[in-house]
């Protein structure tokens, strides 16, 4: 007589897709930070040389210590981003508060990118003040509505570590679709500016024949439609996705503007060097940009 005991086997089978899912996003979300950290570090050794000359060579002033701020502290956020995933760590509470860190770091560095364009956005409507007013005001208010909301979600959040051998980390095991809404203020924010910068190039596309000024014009828009991208991006996959998928493409979204960021301003640098000779730096005032406009 035979005996067939196989109705224990769809349950376990059930356990075990429940514990190998969250624990694949966790993986995947490894190979996404590994990468990150790997393309970051080819960024910056690629442009060493012109980074320590323009840190060397260029007057102290904000546009300065925000490129310093903007530039360095990726390094810090990855390597919070990368302990929390391969460090083994059976403490939600220490998960809890690296992943609030983590959170902080990446607000901040967006928030240090953005400043670059608002200034930028300033300097293209020659230094209209209370342009600016309202544009630091709106940010201000998006800034604090977006920190409020990402903290909200971040510091109750159930956080656990992986139960497969080999995995290791921890992840926010709970799914809260209010994420997408600080994406949402950083794409309507990134759209206004955007329509500004498409103003006011329309209102002087004949009359400033300025090579700097096309630089800067040509710049905003890609580092906006580069920001719009991702912002929409984002917004999908944190109304769409689970686990560590949900928030799979903040840290994409936070280097690439940095990147970005950064860069932009090291060119615009390097061509206003070039255009008023390789010694002459103290004419030219780094510090607010209005470089572009004194030439025009």
């Amino acid at each position: 007589m035979e005996v067939h005991c196989t109705r224990k086997q769809p349950r376990t089978s059930a356990r075990d897709a429940m514990r190998k899912k969250p624990a694949r996003s966790l993986q995947f979300t490894m190979y996404i930070y590994t990468s990150l950290a790997t393309f970051w570090t080819y960024d910056y050794v690629c442009s060493i040389r012109e980074e320590w000359t323009y840190l060397l060579q260029s007057q102290w002033g904000r546009m300065k210590g925000m490129y310093i701020v903007t530039r360095y502290l990726p390094f810090i956020l990855l390597a919070t981003d990368l302990y929390l995933s391969f460090t083994p760590d059976e403490n939600p509470g220490k998960c809890r508060t690296l992943d609030s860190i983590s959170t902080g770091l990446g607000m901040l560095l967006v928030i240090c990118s953005e400043c670059f364009f608002i200034l930028r956005t300033y300097v293209l409507w020659d230094n209209n003040r209370l342009l600016l007013v309202a544009m630091l005001s709106t940010f201000f208010c998006f800034v604090v509505a977006s920190i409020s909301i990402a903290f909200a979600t971040t510091v109750p959040a159930a956080h656990t570590s992986s139960q497969i051998p080999g995995i290791t980390g921890c992840y926010r095991s709970s799914t809260n679709y209010q994420l997408f809404i600080s994406f949402l203020f950083l794409f309507v924010f990134e759209l206004g500016l955007m329509i500004l910068t498409f103003i006011r190039a329309i209102q002087t596309w004949r009359t400033n024949p300025n090579r700097l000024y096309a630089i800067l014009v040509h710049h905003n828009l890609a580092y906006y439609a580069c920001g719009l991208l991702f912002s929409v991006a984002n917004i999908f996959t944190s109304l769409l996705l689970h686990d560590a998928y949900q928030t799979i493409l903040d840290g994409f979204q936070f280097m690439i503007l940095a990147i970005l960021a950064t860069r932009m301003h090291l060119y615009l640098w390097q061509v206003n060097r070039q255009t008023h000779g390789s010694g002459d730096f103290t004419h030219i005032p780094m510090s607010d940009l209005s470089f572009v406009t004194s030439t025009v």
